[in-house]
């Protein structure tokens, strides 16, 4: 491309999952619910675990943080898109698209690091039942969560700065519903080859090793669960982390799907669909999973309804 007919894009245009018209009211009204019950959901989570003193527990508070990070992800995206279907329009400006790549970039990650700390506390918890409460104190609770912002904030401004460096043709379409770093790689004009470097050595640390962790994690509790004699022991010991596990396969797997479909099939828009699992869907659950089978979390929620009430 010549350097003449590169220039500054104003705006980006976004893949639309369905070029229906009679399907966008059905889309706006489903995206719409799923984004409200996602931010419902976690803002009940976090409510319950704030009024509740017995929920003051280090498993609880990391919870909560995962809960606004599952908002923080679902608001990146969603909203931008639901206007995008009410208006019929497809475009997003350059400021909204470099503020959805850092955002984004932010709570995916934070979201990764704290499914790794929360593993990593089922494990004191399994493991070492006795030193739990000394291990896992309120100081080292809170530095994790605050290592895990902060690597997660680095992250951020790193996508922030390869993609403020990246020049674009006129025009771009960018084949997703929303701006994700990757795929505006692809569309650059400008050189792109250090930047390819630099997101596959993040991705590579960013993914792996939180991953690596859990796994580490859990290989030690299902050892420690192993060595359990009575039935009863082992059942209560994997109900403790059952939850944890269900959010990790739900999260990961979703991820590993993303990029398996956009290795593998050569259509935009299918890939477009099976991100919105990884987006939409997975923010929504993770409350109801955490909440659904937890006796402690539904007294809270009652407690607050008969307050309310």
């Amino acid at each position: 491309m010549e350097p003449h007919n590169r220039t500054r894009v104003s705006q980006f245009f976004l893949l639309r999952l369905s070029d229906d018209p009679d399907l966008q009211p059905l889309l706006f009204g489903l995206f719409l619910s799923t984004y409200l019950a996602t931010v419902l959901g976690n803002l009940l989570l976090i409510l319950a675990v704030s009024s509740d003193s017995h929920l003051h527990t280090p498993m609880y508070f990391f919870l909560s943080n995962l809960s606004l990070a599952d908002i923080g992800i679902s608001t990146t995206t969603v909203p931008n898109m639901l206007v995008n279907l009410h208006t019929q329009s497809k475009s997003i400006p350059y400021a909204g698209c470099l503020a959805q790549v850092t955002v984004f970039s932010l709570f995916a990650c934070l979201e990764s690091l704290l499914l790794t700390v929360m593993a990593y506390d089922r494990l004191v918890a399994i493991c070492h039942p006795l030193h739990y409460l000394v291990i896992m104190n309120p100081h080292l609770c809170g530095l994790l969560v605050l290592v895990s912002f902060s690597i997660s904030l680095l992250n951020s401004q790193l996508h922030y700065l390869m993609m403020s460096q990246l020049t674009f043709c006129a025009d771009v379409e960018i084949p997703h519903f929303f701006c994700e770093l990757s795929q505006l790689l692809n569309l650059a004009c400008s050189d792109i080859s250090t930047s390819n470097i630099l997101i596959y050595f993040i991705g590579t640390i960013l993914a792996g090793v939180p991953l690596s962790g859990i796994l580490y994690s859990y290989i030690r509790i299902i050892s420690s669960i192993l060595r359990v004699s009575s039935s009863d022991g082992k059942y209560k010991a994997f109900s403790t982390c059952g939850s944890h596990l269900s959010v990790v396969c739900l999260f990961y797997g979703a991820a590993l799907g993303v990029y398996l479909s956009s290795t593998v099939s050569a259509s935009h828009r299918k890939s477009a669909v099976v991100s919105v699992m990884y987006t939409v869907v997975t923010p929504m659950l993770n409350p109801f999973i955490y909440s659904l089978r937890n006796k402690d979390i539904k007294s809270a929620l009652w407690g607050i309804i008969i307050r309310i009430a």
